[in-house]
């Protein structure tokens, strides 16, 4: 069928850690949507780190209210590729459909926690992201992102964390609509 020698979810979501097979796997187990879903969560506590990455990359497409703990609490995994697919899964709403993001009260601290003491800049950048959602509506991620735009120590971060602040393209995108 798709070359693997067994095809069951556990063996696709194993197969995320084989470069030759990562692609196949992933989407043959993005195509198996909720049925492959136990098999996804086992994975994001795999040995392999190419695996539980894999595993968030899925989890930004297939999320479910019973995952998001889990992938929240991908965003401290000691690899820096798994943190920065967990955050981006969880900053991004354009792949989760009908799917609610998390509220501040989930995923705002440890998005502030990264962006301020992560040692990995893309880490950073994608908690500014997450962070970044949160701008108009809690001080402490405006606070956050004021911060990082004028101290962090890598250029990107600080450019990113620039367009969540007020005059950035970003926050004016996304700021609330005044009420005429």
């Amino acid at each position: 069928m798709l070359g693997f020698a067994r095809t069951d979810n556990e063996a696709l979501v194993s197969c995320l850690g084989d470069p030759q097979r990562t692609v196949a796997a992933y989407h043959e187990l993005l195509r198996r949507h909720a049925d492959a879903l136990d098999a996804i969560r086992t994975g994001l506590s795999h040995a392999d780190p190419a695996v539980r990455e894999g595993c968030c990359r899925l989890l930004d497409h297939l999320v479910d209210t019973d995952s998001m703990d889990l992938l929240i609490a991908m965003a401290d995994d000691p690899d820096a590729r798994v943190r920065i697919a967990a955050f981006h899964a969880l900053a991004c709403d354009r792949c989760k459909g009908d799917t609610c993001a998390p509220g501040a009260d989930r995923v705002l601290g440890p998005g502030l926690r990264h962006l301020a003491d992560d040692p990995d800049p893309q880490v950073r950048t994608r908690a500014v992201e997450l962070v970044g959602k949160f701008v108009h509506t809690d001080a402490r991620a405006l606070d956050a992102l004021q911060a990082s735009h004028a101290q962090d120590s890598s250029p990107a971060v600080r450019k990113k964390a620039g367009w969540y602040t007020p005059g950035g393209p970003i926050h004016r995108r996304t700021a609330p609509r005044a009420l005429s």
